[in-house]
């Protein structure tokens, strides 16, 4: 494996404090390289980042055929827990048939402020349907459900996973070398960073007149792009950025410093992995990227929270900021 490169930095007053390093790749609709920094060959866990590959099951199988577009977005979801995900998700397992009980994700205190607090005040754990995760999991019973599959569906060898690993391996054109268990116990599959890019430039590139992969494609990415704040909520990057975007665009975050984009205008995708993995580091990654393909304005408050981010104490006093390492811009 090559070399991560620098692609962020952090500046305390007019000393470099401290440096991200990863690797991304933008690719274009024929799996090639566009532009790539680090080592594109670098093989990486995508974590929740391959949310849309992992419910393209859901819909090629016929599972999903009667899901909303909201629905569908919250299969891609790495939400907050907030209300507005928590009750959708609980309508969705109720049309199911299935209870709190079925999931298989465990039980996730809500990063939303209003949610968390709700439950400390009525004395409440919370549940599984808190779980950031609980979207996906949702659609994991809609498609276990139609195929008749036993109650273990988040198992690496049950059905349900066996056909996310064959879209995922499909999709990024490679062989999973190997694979871990996500925080929400599923498995995730391992992949280079040139193949989730490759991936998710399927995805940008897909098209409704296309195969029932294409089609299926094409359902998620804009349900990711229509609904962003279900698929994280607000205040979160993903949302805002989106968002910022004009809806345009659909990008998704994932555990330890994983972003990727889908970029339908331009049939691109981009990945990108930091070797720390800093979420405030892939969040100025991404946006810088998104900036230099022309499809993020570098003024817009959004893109500015991310990728150059003035860093101020307690006390407000303006202390040093954040920016793309020179490599990104």
């Amino acid at each position: 494996m090559g070399r991560p490169v620098d692609l962020v930095e952090i500046w305390r007053n007019d000393l470099l404090e401290c440096v991200h390093q990863g690797h991304a790749v933008v690719c274009d609709e024929a799996g090639q390289v566009v532009h790539a920094w680090g080592d594109p060959s670098a093989v990486i866990f995508p974590r929740s980042s391959c949310k849309m590959i992992q419910a393209l099951p859901l819909l090629e199988s016929g599972a999903g055929a009667h899901l909303t577009t909201e629905q569908l977005a919250l299969s891609c979801a790495s939400h907050q827990g907030a209300a507005i995900h928590t009750d959708r998700v609980a309508l969705w397992l109720k049309d199911l048939g299935y209870t709190d009980a079925d999931f298989r994700c465990g039980p996730q205190t809500p990063s939303d402020k209003d949610a968390r607090e709700a439950l400390i005040r009525a004395g409440e754990q919370p549940c599984q349907i808190h779980n950031n995760c609980s979207g996906k999991h949702t659609g994991f019973l809609t498609l276990n459900k139609h195929i008749k599959g036993a109650a273990d569906y988040e198992l690496l060898d049950h059905p349900v996973q066996k056909m996310g690993k064959a879209a995922f391996e499909e999709t990024t054109q490679e062989t999973s070398p190997t694979y871990g268990i996500d925080g929400c116990s599923a498995p995730n599959q391992a992949c280079t960073v040139h193949g989730l890019a490759r991936s998710m430039a399927a995805f940008a590139s897909a098209k409704t007149t296309g195969d029932l992969r294409q089609q299926s494609m094409v359902k998620l990415r804009e349900a990711m792009m229509t609904y962003p704040e279900l698929v994280a909520g607000e205040t979160r990057a993903c949302t805002d950025l989106m968002r910022a975007m004009d809806h345009k665009v659909a990008i998704k975050t994932g555990a330890e410093g994983v972003f990727v984009a889908i970029i339908p205008a331009l049939k691109m995708g981009v990945a990108l992995k930091i070797a720390d993995g800093a979420t405030r580091a892939s969040e100025a990654a991404i946006a810088a990227i998104l900036v230099k393909l022309g499809v993020l304005d570098a003024n817009h408050p959004a893109t500015k929270a991310r990728m150059t981010t003035d860093m101020r104490n307690w006390r407000g006093t303006h202390v040093g900021y954040t920016r793309p390492a020179a490599a990104l811009l």
